[in-house]
């Protein structure tokens, strides 16, 4: 199978993403350097850098960090690291969350029909391998505050900033 890369400095940091022949897998949050970025999104894959394949996610991303409100509108694959059906179920609920909006993890429970696994929605939410592309730093506690975020709440707390979110109950 063939694995393609990009990295690329943002307002932000430096963000680095990787795709399968079935759509991008994997993507970093901004990172302080280049090499930090790749390792983190290859994790000793092999895999070739190809800016032009990944030049839409390139794009989108850069404009994120903006400040700008981006439709992420290309192919991702949540199947090929493993992911469980529940997770994959959690991500799909999180990419519905809109631009600017933010929801709970017993709102995501409750989407995928199980309303008393809030604390794994949590956990899945975690292990997120497309952070901003699926936006788990939209999802907060129930009393509106932040929770946990994998890349810590500093992160979570500028996302949530830079998008001028609001939490809909």
């Amino acid at each position: 199978m063939t694995l393609k890369f990009t990295c690329f400095k943002t307002e932000w940091g430096w963000i680095a993403a990787i795709k399968s022949p079935g759509g991008v897998f994997r993507v970093t949050l901004p990172r302080p350097d280049e090499r930090s970025a790749i390792d983190a999104v290859t994790r000793g894959m092999r895999a070739s850098r190809d800016e032009a394949e990944l030049e839409r996610v390139k794009r989108a991303l850069t404009n994120y960090f903006k400040g700008e409100q981006v439709e992420f509108s290309f192919p991702i694959d949540l199947k090929l690291e493993g992911h469980t059906d529940f997770q994959r179920d959690v991500w799909e609920a999180t990419a519905e969350i809109p631009y600017g909006q933010l929801r709970s993890y017993g709102w995501i429970a409750d989407h995928i029909g199980r309303p008393r696994a809030a604390r794994a929605v949590g956990q899945a939410l975690g292990a997120n391998p497309l952070p901003i592309i699926i936006p788990c730093h939209r999802v907060v506690r129930s009393d509106g505050s932040l929770g946990g975020f994998s890349g810590g709440l500093h992160w979570k707390e500028r996302l949530i900033q830079l998008e001028k979110a609001v939490f809909i109950t």
